[in-house]
């Protein structure tokens, strides 16, 4: 029996983690550290469809949100 663990779901689960911590016990690095596991898991959902179905709402957020400010 094989056993593979899919990189992206083994990111979130470190992504939630580290946001469950309080914010006055993490130092500058571990802030950073968090920001670039962040853009990994990013980068690495991004081809799937559900990262293609994150990007198509927040698009269609961010268009909606851009013409209801405008003029």
């Amino acid at each position: 029996m094989d056993l593979s663990i899919n990189v992206a779901v083994l990111l979130a689960v470190i992504i939630i983690v580290r946001l469950r911590r309080r914010t006055h016990a993490r130092s500058r690095f571990d802030e950073k550290l968090t920001v670039v596991i962040v853009l990994v898991f990013g980068v690495l959902i991004a081809p799937t469809s559900f990262g293609q179905g994150v990007l198509h709402v927040v698009g269609q957020l961010a268009h909606s949100l851009s013409q209801t400010s405008s003029p």
